[in-house]
């Protein structure tokens, strides 16, 4: 079984299904890991953030490297030029490989000149130490900005987005840019998973509930990073390709939408050390 791709601006082709690992790390990250890539996912995403690539590498250590969709990101308070770079050595060490298929701006630093820490991401591209350049959690304005400045396509922004947080304006705008909407927190930390619509659609289908919503995801185009540090979760997150919704059931999980962030509250606390911003 492999997962549905998506054609990014380079031509390279990104799984629709991923691996996520935000907040799990030790023999749990890479139990995950290797449950996942055993299970047929072909995309990893981490981050310097989630402070696990050196485990991770370990288990790619293991595996065809060429076969692997491998995302990191640099931490918003790294986004100056030499920071940039630097960062992303530092993950390439840590992962064990010479090149990242996807290295995206963990968030916007309105703090650091944008089009220096995309100056810095493009001589990476040239050196071949990041095919594909990216974003997270940028709005269609920040996005907008982004492209223009870029010597280099953004090939993904990844937002949150998930039933209860849709987005219709933003996927609209990203989309309009030929990047790929990417979602981070597909099952909003889980908590979606118990709104009633979804249970009543997983017991109907005979599928979890977490299936039922990254189901409807892949069908709006939407790639997806679940989260899970249980390797029967991590399995049953990959089955996803040989059932489809109904149009109408599809319809009821758009309708959950109540514009409800888990994490993107759009609140930012400056003070926190992902930000470096000092006074």
């Amino acid at each position: 079984m492999t997962a549905p791709t998506v054609t990014l601006p380079s031509g390279d082709e990104m799984p629709m299904v991923g691996y996520g690992t935000w907040d799990i790390g030790g023999d749990t990250v890479q139990e995950g890991v290797r449950a996942a890539l055993d299970a047929g996912y072909a995309h990893v995403d981490t981050a310097e953030g989630y402070m696990n690539e050196a485990e991770i590498g370990e288990v790619l250590a293991d595996y065809d490297r060429d076969d692997v969709f491998l995302t990191s990101k640099v931490l918003p308070k790294n986004l100056e030029y030499e920071s940039v770079r630097r960062s992303c050595e530092e993950s390439l060490e840590k992962l064990g490989t010479d090149y990242l298929d996807l290295y995206l701006i963990h968030w916007p630093n309105p703090a650091v000149s944008l089009r220096e820490t995309l100056d810095a991401m493009a001589q990476l591209h040239d050196e071949g130490k990041v095919r594909n350049v990216g974003v997270s959690n940028f709005s269609p304005y920040q996005l907008s900005a982004a492209n223009h400045v870029s010597d280099v396509p953004i090939a993904v922004n990844q937002i949150e987005h998930h039933p209860w947080l849709q987005r219709p304006d933003w996927v609209e705008t990203i989309r309009e840019t030929d990047t790929v909407v990417e979602a981070a927190a597909p099952l909003a930390r889980t908590e979606v998973l118990g709104d009633d619509t979804v249970q009543e659609l997983a017991e109907r289908y005979e599928k979890t509930p977490a299936q039922i919503v990254l189901r409807w995801a892949l069908e709006n185009d939407v790639v997806v990073i679940p989260k899970s540090g249980s390797p029967e979760h991590i399995r049953e997150n990959f089955e996803l390709f040989d059932w489809e919704l109904d149009e109408a059931d599809r319809e009821r999980l758009d309708d959950l939408d109540r514009d409800q962030a888990v994490y993107d509250t759009r609140k930012k606390d400056w003070t926190r050390d992902v930000y470096g911003i000092s006074k």
